[in-house]
């Protein structure tokens, strides 16, 4: 419950109506905050753990036949495991997210850079290193043009999908290029010469592309001298 609805209840709940002033509002939702019932900041696992407990401390002494006593362990172990996996969700996906970005927190190569990694994995024959540095040097070239903000973390997805937001005329190629990527990367997928030359394509392409103004801003717009 939000401190402004905390407020409308103790306000609600006083008779007659009254008006209170800013002290005495802080005031009564100090008081109300220091209730019981908003001291327990134990997880939803926690509590379901517990509430299990009770149930079973609570069957001690009952009489329950064995099939009807095994059922309701299992139905208890599985709503444990399903509410479990549940509140670890979240913190699942943010783990693969960062798991799965186009560039390190720590690599600061430049888009002329990775495009030469690049080129020196395909003269090799190391498609699949080729393959993910252009797709890099896309991501950062984006990055330096200010297509693209400066994001570390960011994953294939995000970036083509932002990038795309902003150059129409090559969001489906940009799209198509972060999902081989992702492929490569992360889907075990090994890269071939013409994955490298449709990276080839996209990185013309997107050189190319002339991008749309930002949010908030019109393509009139002139900066002004500080």
């Amino acid at each position: 419950m939000t401190p402004g609805a905390l407020l409308v209840r103790v306000v609600a709940a006083m008779e007659p109506p009254v008006t209170p002033d800013a002290d005495t509002a802080r005031r009564w939702m100090h008081e109300e905050l220091a209730s019981p019932e908003y001291q327990d900041r134990r997880s939803i696992l926690e509590r379901l753990l517990e509430w299990l407990q009770q149930q079973f401390a609570d069957l001690q002494g009952v009489s329950v036949d064995g099939p009807v006593l095994a059922a309701v362990l299992v139905g208890a172990v599985a709503v444990a495991l399903l509410v479990a996996w549940w509140v670890a969700g979240p913190v699942r996906s943010g783990r693969a997210s960062a798991a799965r970005s186009v560039l390190d927190h720590d690599d600061a190569r430049t888009a002329a850079q990775l495009r030469a990694a690049a080129d020196a994995a395909a003269r090799s024959g190391d498609w699949t290193t080729a393959v993910l540095e252009r797709f890099r040097a896309v991501v950062r070239d984006l990055e330096e043009r200010a297509v693209l903000d400066e994001r570390p973390g960011r994953t294939a997805h995000e970036a083509t999908l932002d990038a795309g937001a902003r150059l129409p005329d090559v969001a489906a190629d940009l799209v198509a290029g972060g999902a081989l990527f992702d492929d490569v990367a992360y889907g075990g997928r090994p890269a071939t010469q013409p994955d490298d030359e449709r990276l080839r394509a996209l990185v013309a392409a997107v050189s190319a592309a002339r991008p749309t103004a930002p949010v908030g801003r019109t393509p009139d717009a002139v900066a002004v001298p500080r």
